[in-house]
C-alpha cells in the first residue's frame, strides 16, 4: 500500500494498492482503496488546486513531479 501526496501541499490524494517494482506512472482505478482528491471533469487534483493527474479509460494518467509517495509496493 503506498500514499499518494500532493508535492505542494503535502495533503494525501490517494491509498494506492501498488504491485511490483518501479515507477509510478499511473494508477489503475479498482486498485485506489481511498480517494482524497477533486475530480473536476476528467482532472483529478488536490484540494489546493494542483494537477496530479488525467483521468482515462482504465486508470489515472498521473502528470509527473506533481506528486510524492511513500509506503511499499506488493511483490
Amino acid at each position: 500500500m503506498i500514499i499518494v501526496k500532493c508535492a505542494k501541499c503535502k495533503r494525501k490524494v490517494f491509498k494506492y494498492l501498488k504491485i511490483g517494482k518501479g515507477k509510478l506512472w499511473h494508477c489503475w482505478k479498482e486498485r485506489i482503496i481511498e480517494d482524497y482528491s477533486v475530480r473536476n471533469g476528467d482532472e483529478v487534483r488536490c484540494k489546493c488546486g494542483n494537477l496530479i493527474g488525467i483521468e482515462q479509460r482504465k486508470w489515472v494518467k498521473l502528470k509527473q513531479h506533481s506528486f510524492t509517495y511513500s509506503g511499499t509496493a506488493v511483490k
